[in-house]
């Protein structure tokens, strides 16, 4: 397919009657569905967390399977066939960008849906080049994926839709694990795109504020998966301001909610790092020279810009992976026993009773399959009594909006409704220090609170947190200590 085909335009949609309700799953994700969007145009799609949205974009995508994955009502279209048939003129970014890396060098991954698409060799590097640039991936095109950090995901799908130049773009919040200064970048390479284009393009976004200047038009879809308005940005957000608040999204100029805490301190170190370096086996230095400790009872908040190290960072303080140099210890109190003060050197059951581990991709902490039983799962491993467990297992499932899902299958989920499973399952085990990697993607603003306020609940009682995050308000509300990571520069060696 020719660069001129692909950038003939933007496709058009028609969803009439539409509904699809998950394969096991009682209530439909969205129903009665009735919108059209006319090609070129950009769109922000709003709603509560759990209200369909990423359904209705995986439906738009082609994405949603067969009969065995679920039941459809109703016609979904783009240009007037099902979407399964414009495969090749439809870009979509998901939520968990693992998800959508495929092979193991960056600049083969950006042209891998070329490659399927058959656009011609002399064009794909060229434009496998100017997608990386225009997304703001600064690392060498043979550079090895499994070594980016999650933002630096984010752009590598970003990067793989854009070289396409379809006619459709689909973005799940795109930015959700991007610095501020990427989401921005982000943001301007997208819209660029579209006005090269034409492509339509609709983007799913709980914080409004980014995505308003280039969008012109939002559509609100409510709790029933029904559109609840429609029209040009301003009149929309002007006319439903206190609905868009009460509904969780994130409007611009409302404050952060207040989460109060009770200061309460509480003595004890549970970890030092001394001289910590941070890296990977390939021998890609991320940091060096880390030098902090980890205290009961209080909340230490990790910022820094896409791949500074701070997953890498999480991912050894839950004692998973070793630090390249340097030491991490434990305290003998904290540790199982005095010959081994290093959470790398602990048993799994060992791990799970001490520190527990909220991974950016909450997907990678599923193995069951129903919500329940992963808050169970836990609990048990480390032989905590039934009547605790059930009761704790209730009371996480009903403050974090899970209630209603108790038996559905966690992958099938929405984004923000497997980030608060996830945080759940770690909560469920008591540990002393919960490590946590981005744990407000996702969120609107009413499971935003509920989740901070929890955690601001947690760290009262004496449980130590450290939460990765790009989250400002977050840092802002829950931080009593704040590390920042600097950029770190891979050809130099060293921060930049």
């Amino acid at each position: 397919m020719s660069s001129a085909a692909h950038a003939a335009g933007g496709a058009a949609i028609t969803a009439a009657g539409w509904g699809w309700r998950h394969a096991g799953r009682p209530d439909w994700a969205v129903r009665d569905l009735n919108v059209s969007i006319n090609p070129g145009e950009r769109v922000l799609l709003l709603g509560p967390s759990g209200a369909g949205k990423s359904t209705f974009l995986h439906g738009l995508a082609g994405l949603l399977g067969g009969a065995e994955d679920g039941v459809e009502q109703g016609h979904l279209q783009v240009d007037g066939v099902p979407p399964n048939r414009r495969r090749s003129s439809i870009g979509m970014v998901l939520q968990d960008p693992d998800s959508q890396v495929i092979l193991s060098r960056v600049g083969d991954d950006i042209a891998f849906g070329m490659e399927n698409f058959n656009v011609p060799r002399e064009q794909i590097w060229p434009r496998v080049a100017l997608a990386a640039q225009s997304v703001g991936l600064t690392v060498p095109l043979d550079h090895n994926t499994a070594e980016l950090s999650g933002g630096q995901k984010q752009r590598l799908a970003l990067a793989g839709v854009i070289a396409m130049d379809p006619r459709l773009i689909l973005l799940d919040e795109p930015t959700a694990n991007l610095d501020p200064a990427g989401v921005i970048e982000v943001r301007d390479a997208i819209a660029a795109a579209a006005d090269r284009t034409g492509a339509t393009v609709v983007v799913i976004e709980h914080r409004t504020e980014v995505w308003l200047p280039v969008v012109d038009r939002v559509i609100i879809l409510g709790s029933d998966g029904q559109i609840v308005a429609d029209g040009t940005p301003d009149a929309v957000i002007r006319r439903e301001h206190d609905y868009l608040l009460r509904c969780g999204v994130w409007v611009p100029g409302a404050p952060a909610p207040d989460i109060r805490r009770n200061g309460s301190p509480h003595a004890g170190t549970l970890l030092t790092a001394t001289e910590l370096s941070l890296g990977y086996d390939s021998g890609h230095q991320l940091q060096s020279g880390l030098d902090f400790e980890i205290t009961r009872g209080t909340s230490t908040v990790v910022t820094g810009p896409n791949g500074a190290g701070k997953s890498t960072l999480a991912l050894t303080l839950g004692g998973l992976i070793p630090p390249t140099r340097g030491r991490l210890a434990a305290t003998s109190d904290f540790a199982p026993s005095p010959k081994r003060l290093e959470p790398i050197r602990w048993r799994s059951k060992e791990l799970l009773s001490r520190i527990g581990s909220v991974f950016q991709d909450p997907e990678h902490q599923f193995l069951t399959g129903s919500v329940r039983e992963e808050l169970t799962l836990g609990p048990k491993a480390i032989k905590r009594s039934s009547a605790e467990t059930s009761a704790l297992g209730a009371e996480l499932l009903e403050r974090l909006g899970l209630g209603k899902l108790a038996e559905a299958n966690p992958y099938t989920l929405s984004g923000g409704e497997k980030r608060r499973l996830s945080v759940a399952t770690v909560l469920a085990t008591r540990p002393d220090l919960i490590v946590l990697d981005e744990p407000t993607f996702g969120q609107d603003r009413r499971t935003w609170e509920e989740l901070l306020r929890l955690l601001a609940e947690v760290v009262d009682g004496g449980t130590a947190i450290v939460a990765i995050t790009h989250d400002l308000e977050f840092a802002a509300a829950l931080a009593d200590e704040h590390i920042t990571l600097p950029a770190w520069d891979t050809v130099a060696g060293g921060a930049r």
